[in-house]
């Protein structure tokens, strides 16, 4: 036998130094003396390993089934040998525990233990950062390579490529980083921590920590439109009358969200309420520009936005910023004109909708085999299964017509 008191204390201490539980430790143990067994003593030996979880002492045994008619002697025994205490599908288990077996499992199962606690150390960094995904963590900047940055959380590597980062964001060796993780992958070379600077959950974690609302869920965050570095535009909704959902995330003096944008190393943040109504969500969203109407056009997902003359590039905002996260926010598309423009956009916009209309009409119609014409000028026929409704192309007939009458355009 090995010195009982030396294996505990060793796995003890390996249950310390890799936070694996004391029971893995035993489990990779058995499992590497059942090889160094195999390896010397027979690999077809039906052999298992039990070590005493008291004592520490480990024994091995030879399993065999217990039969009434014998056909593999290596893995079934007769009823009759096992003794009376044994029924039919029993297990009986034959001490088979060299006297030299204590060398031998010292020179071979090392390497079998290795193993096994590099798994189970992988293991344990995947359950604990999947546990983390989309939440942030803390780390320290170690190394690049290629541009990427490798950040050591706790005795984690992880990384935060160079698609995650913010441009104009600089960290030097050593320099702590806050970050949002993105994705926990399993490689060959174990768990793989993949952390961002730029996702909009990153916004969404800071934000929930500094307003109590969120976190209360008195205040819902509802979208997110970022552009790293740059500017977010966040839009909250409040779960109950009597909160403000953009005062609670703006703070006293906007001290709130100044924590968010210092964290962000000085990106603008605009709040803005939430609406269920497109149209209110749409102008909210495009603050600060002010807007006279706006026209919605659900069928295609357009939206079609009036703003005052002067207020045209505000709206628009720097490089068209403004309006793409305000389109990105609402999951709308939005064209945005100012008054004296906004006859000659509307009948633009609309002959565009007609081109766009009909070609849509006619491609559905070419799937499936039919002309165009034929198909709206007799209604009437009986179509084949999977062809186009007669009735719908009546519809959209209709619907083209509306759309070109001069009346309702104005």
């Amino acid at each position: 036998m090995m010195n009982i008191s030396e294996l505990q204390n060793a796995l003890r201490e390996l249950q310390g130094e890799r936070s694996i539980s004391f029971e893995m430790l035993l489990e990779a143990l058995e499992a590497a003396l059942i090889s160094a067994y195999k390896r010397n003593y027979g690999a077809e030996a039906n052999a298992i390993v039990v070590i005493d979880r008291e004592t520490g002492e480990y024994r091995v045994y030879h399993r065999r089934t217990v039969v009434d008619e014998l056909t593999d002697p290596k893995t079934e025994i007769l009823k009759a040998d096992a003794g009376a205490k044994y029924e039919p599908g029993d297990f009986y288990d034959e001490e088979v525990t060299p006297k030299n077996f204590g060398r031998i499992a010292a020179q071979t199962a090392k390497q079998v233990i290795v193993q096994r606690l590099r798994e189970a150390e992988r293991d344990t960094v995947y359950n604990t950062f999947t546990e983390k995904l989309h939440d942030l963590v803390t780390g320290v900047v170690q190394r690049y390579e290629h541009r990427n940055m490798f950040i050591e959380i706790g005795k984690v590597e992880a990384i935060l490529p160079i698609s995650e980062q913010v441009p104009r964001e600089n960290y030097r060796i050593n320099d702590r980083v806050l970050a949002y993780v993105l994705d926990v992958r399993k490689t060959n070379r174990g768990p793989q921590v993949v952390l961002s600077r730029a996702a909009e959950g990153l916004v969404q974690r800071l934000l929930e920590r500094e307003v109590p609302e969120i976190t209360n869920n008195m205040v819902e965050i509802m979208a997110i439109a970022r552009e790293a570095g740059s500017r977010t535009k966040v839009a909250v909704h409040s779960n109950r009358p009597e909160i403000d959902p953009v005062g609670s995330c703006l703070g006293p003096k906007s001290t709130r969200i100044s924590g968010v944008s210092d964290e962000l190393r000085g990106e603008k943040i605009d709040v803005i309420r939430w609406s269920p109504n497109a149209a209110t969500f749409i102008t909210n969203a495009l603050a600060p520009a002010k807007v006279v109407t706006v026209e919605i056009y659900e069928d295609d997902s357009t939206a079609l936005v009036i703003v005052p003359d002067y207020q045209l590039s505000l709206a628009i905002g720097r490089d068209g910023q403004n309006v793409r996260l305000a389109s990105r926010l609402t999951g709308w598309r939005i064209d945005i004109t100012s008054e004296t423009e906004a006859d000659e956009t509307r009948q633009r916009y609309l002959h565009d909708r007609e081109e766009r209309g009909y070609e849509a009409t006619a491609a559905a119609l070419e799937v499936e085999g039919l002309e165009p014409a034929v198909a709206v000028e007799e209604e009437e026929v009986e179509l084949e299964v999977g062809a186009i409704d007669p009735e719908l192309i009546r519809k959209l007939e209709e619907f083209r017509r509306e759309m070109l009458d001069p009346d309702r355009v104005g």
